[in-house]
């Protein structure tokens, strides 16, 4: 059976789903196709503990890159809160911790002092003022064709602010501003999403990362979507089949060729479908498999992430700080500049990081309605938490076996209680069946659930937002940052240039790239 479109967009993520909505409101005729039985891809919301009546944001967690244009275009009704509490870290082994409080400046100078960072503070703020600037000059450019570098230079307009943040290595940069460990390694930790990295490594990659976690919306702040991830993915999807797309699941493609891809729906019938341009909003990896490239370097995220579901918070060993403003915002753990260059040490030699460094995140304390009514009244102080490691690349998986989540639930669990006043299992719920509220997913799992190679939530390393002065930018798919090396297909998802995090920009850019005239 053959059927002729516009376009075909593979991936029903929220990438896909965006460019499905773009492009179908624009009059083309779109056929979406999503290898799972639904759609949302890594933006969904499940109730990852049966009968518990919890939906948490299973995979992704925070919204900071989606464009406002974006949200209005499609007229998606999103409501995003922003997070008081920046982030709170406990000094390792000690009683006291840093919190950065967005909404009381002086108890943020004083979270300084009693960590012995006093001196830092003010540079705390430069660091981040610099940052600021920077931030307020490449987020514009972010629903714009690519700039060139030295395009992106003259916007920023600080010579320093470029050597700084876009030539030097991350780690020389944060050693020059702030000369606290815990300071250095609070600051560290937005280079190290999904990114393996030492700080001083030269391809720079760190800097992408940190760059992609300050620009956002010209401020950085991550916000929680209230209802949980998966409204972003159900509001695009309304907006898609409104706009008239057929969205398809349990559609598996096999093959691909130029203005054509051959597919499998649920029951294994083969289909095939033409049209005039393919948007991939999967991974460029999958894409060459199916195409029959050869493989290219390996890629692999970096992390663990473990949900859990709480009876109340766990108690602090900071006895001055309340347990609801150290868990408002990003809560660090074992997180230092020493700690985080070690943890990288030890994983480049195949030992699993200990203490293991991640961070929290505590959705329920901004978003109390992805809990049940129910769960609330049982559980009156009930929390949802989701941990996320740093420094956990997938090749820590290579050589153990099934015990591996095992192994790598432990040590985040151990590094957790380790700067609390209690065991995190002394607060976990139980489910129906006695079993601990406690779900890990792996780099491998990812791979296997979300076709995610390595469980790089990026698809690939993430590139610069900006082409290289002599990169060609001659078809509108090269000026959007989506260009393949296969005829009319273009990249739809968080592997295009700009696509990485929840931001729907790499199914923008495609369907700009399209409405534009992908080959002129």
């Amino acid at each position: 059976m053959t059927s002729t479109h516009d376009v075909v967009v593979v991936g029903g993520g929220h990438n896909g789903l965006t460019a499905a909505a773009y492009l179908a409101s624009a009059g083309h005729s779109v056929l979406l196709l999503e290898r799972s039985a639904a759609l949302g891809g890594a933006t969904v919301s499940a109730e990852a503990f049966p009968g518990m009546g919890a939906r948490l944001s299973r995979y992704s967690y925070l919204v900071s890159l989606m464009p406002r244009r974006v949200v209005d275009d499609l007229g998606l009704s999103l409501s995003l809160a922003r997070r008081r509490y920046s982030s709170y870290t406990p000094v390792p082994g000690g009683d006291a911790g840093l919190l950065i409080d967005n909404g009381d400046p002086a108890a943020t100078a004083s979270s300084f002092a009693a960590v012995g960072a006093a001196a830092d503070a003010p540079r705390w703020e430069r660091f981040y003022e610099r940052v600021g600037e920077l931030a307020q000059a490449v987020w514009p450019t972010m629903t714009e064709p690519l700039v060139r570098r030295r395009e992106m230079a003259r916007r920023i307009g600080d010579a320093g602010l470029v050597r700084d943040f876009l030539e030097r290595p991350l780690g020389e940069v944060i050693e020059a501003s702030v000369a606290d460990d815990l300071v250095r390694g609070v600051i560290l930790t937005d280079g190290l999403i999904s990114t393996f990295a030492d700080a001083h490594a030269a391809h720079l990659r760190h800097n992408i990362c940190f760059l992609y976690h300050v620009v956002g919306g010209g401020t950085g702040d991550w916000d929680v979507p209230i209802g949980g991830m998966g409204q972003v993915s159900g509001q695009l999807e309304q907006a898609a089949r409104t706009a008239g797309a057929e969205l398809v699941t349990d559609a598996t493609v096999t093959g691909l060729e130029e203005g054509a891809l051959t597919w499998e729906d649920g029951e294994g019938t083969p289909h095939r479908a033409t049209a005039r341009y393919i948007l991939w909003a999967a991974a460029p990896a999958v894409l060459d498999e199916v195409a029959g490239a050869a493989r290219g370097e390996r890629v692999e995220g970096a992390q663990v992430k473990v949900n859990l579901l709480l009876s109340r918070l766990p108690r602090l060993r900071e006895t001055g700080v309340a347990p609801e403003a150290a868990f408002g915002g990003t809560f660090h753990i074992n997180e230092t500049y020493t700690q985080l260059q070690q943890a990288a040490a030890s994983a480049e030699q195949g030992r699993v990081p200990a203490p293991m460094p991640a961070e929290i995140y505590c959705h329920t304390l901004t978003d109390p309605s992805i809990l049940s009514p129910q769960l609330r009244e049982q559980h009156p102080d009930a929390q949802t938490m989701t941990v996320f490691t740093l420094q956990t690349p997938d090749r820590l998986l290579d050589d153990r076996g099934p015990e591996a989540r095992e192994e790598l639930q432990r040590a985040v669990l151990d590094s957790l209680s380790s700067v609390l006043a209690e065991p995190i299992e002394d607060v976990v719920l139980t489910d129906p069946s006695g079993r601990p509220c406690v779900e890990t997913r792996t780099t491998r799992d990812l791979q296997d659930a979300l076709a995610m190679p390595g469980g790089n939530i990026f698809h690939t390393p993430l590139d610069w937002p900006f082409a290289d002065d002599d990169a060609p930018l001659q078809t509108a798919a090269q000026r959007w940052g989506v260009d393949t090396a296969y005829p009319g297909v273009l990249l739809a998802g968080a592997g295009s240039r700009r696509g990485g995090g929840v931001s729907g920009l790499g199914g923008y850019h495609a369907a700009r790239a399209v409405l534009d005239g992908a080959r002129s």
